[in-house]
């Protein structure tokens, strides 16, 4: 019997932390074939080259260099053309019989859209979000038209799909990515996850993430400062810094937390990438993710700790009551900061659901990917909506 041929393609670590459980489930499954393809920030040194982490657990079909060291709209166009390139190079090598794509960067835009020109099925993880503050926004809608499967994260989600023409009989809602690692990994208790960044913990400690919000002119650095100055103000507590994606302006921010860090060494630490294990395992014991990274959405709630959510980046996306929004200045960070600490808002983290499903999205998405008959799912109909 020949085996269908399943080409996942990753380009971040948080991406690959998100797909990680769906590759070992096609990789244990007798009836398919994990072809694995990876490019962006996995293969540059700037960002840690964490491909040499994937390549532990998996055997990596193809690397896709596609990054300029740029971080200018002009540089991110030339990554994309350079993608589109190599991608459609791959796949005539490859075979693949489906290609399965996760979310909505720029690497994967062109990644999806040389596998349409190839004619291959499609199947896209996380459609159907909003992010109004990112022109990932954009990207992740035009993904959802050249897609033939669609996963979703939330019965909202799957309503929007629906609402941009796919036939509900393609659409599933199966929950996110992310709820499965914390049901799946075993994570590190609080003295081993300590020996493994090299960092005391203190009373209170916080997780930044804050990236370009690459809708906004050059705002970068001037948003960042705010949040910088606001935790100054912060007592007993404890900074663990992750930094930002090679987004636009990705590089300043990047910088600046080398600078405070470099400044602050007895209360900060900053981490290119903390991986999925360690990431995952300080979440237990932080008081609350800040800045505007959506794991703050999808998998802080879980672990019944806070999210303070700046800015726009965000907007749009289904948040747990224990998400505080915040503006990007200084008073409104150290308000929603008070509000974090305060007895009342403690209380109703402890009660509050996480509404991104039940953790098991990977098994339900390797069934219907089996089941799917592939041979007449390229040519689609536009569904419309009774209105």
């Amino acid at each position: 019997m020949t085996k269908r041929k399943i080409c996942v393609v990753t380009g971040t670590r948080a991406e690959y932390g998100l797909l990680y459980w769906l590759m070992k489930e096609i990789e244990a499954d007798k009836e398919l074939q994990l072809q694995l393809i990876v490019t962006g920030m996995h293969l540059s040194p700037e960002f840690g080259l964490t491909y040499k982490e994937i390549e532990k657990e998996f055997k990596i079909d193809k690397k896709i260099e596609m990054l300029l060291s740029s971080d200018t709209s002009i540089g991110i166009s030339k990554s994309m053309g350079l993608a589109q390139i190599s991608f459609a190079e791959a796949y005539e090598e490859l075979k693949s019989n489906i290609v399965v794509v996760l979310g909505d960067r720029y690497e994967i835009f062109s990644a999806t859209s040389a596998a349409m020109i190839a004619r291959i099925p499609i199947a896209h993880l996380h459609g159907g979000e909003t992010t109004e503050g990112a022109f990932d926004e954009s990207i992740r809608h035009s993904i959802t038209k050249m897609s033939h499967l669609h996963f979703t994260a939330t019965q909202e989600y799957k309503n929007r799909v629906i609402q941009l023409g796919e036939h509900p009989s393609k659409v599933f809602n199966v929950g996110g990515m992310g709820i499965e690692n914390i049901k799946r990994l075993k994570l590190l208790n609080k003295e081993e996850f300590e020996k493994s960044i090299e960092f005391k913990l203190n009373k209170k400690n916080i997780l930044v993430t804050f990236h370009p919000v690459t809708l906004e002119n050059s705002t970068a650095k001037e948003q960042f400062q705010e949040l910088l100055d606001a935790i100054d103000e912060l007592e007993d507590t404890n900074i663990i810094f992750t930094k930002a994606n090679s987004d636009t302006n990705g590089r300043i921010i990047n910088q600046m937390i080398d600078e405070y860090v470099a400044k602050n060494y007895h209360k900060s630490i900053g981490f290119i990438s903390l991986g999925q294990q360690r990431y995952l395992s300080a979440l237990q014991y932080v008081d609350a993710v800040v800045g505007n990274s959506s794991s703050g959405l999808l998998e802080a709630p879980s672990f019944k700790i806070g999210t303070i959510n700046i800015g726009d980046r965000q907007k749009g996306r289904i948040k747990a009551e224990s998400v505080i929004n915040s503006e990007v200045n200084k008073t409104s960070i150290l308000k929603s900061f008070s509000k974090l600490y305060s007895k009342a808002f403690q209380d109703l983290i402890e009660e509050s659901k996480n509404p991104y499903g039940d953790g098991i999205a990977s098994r339900k998405i390797i069934e219907i990917i089996k089941n799917e008959d592939l041979r007449n799912i390229l040519k689609k109909s536009f569904y419309d909506l009774k209105v």
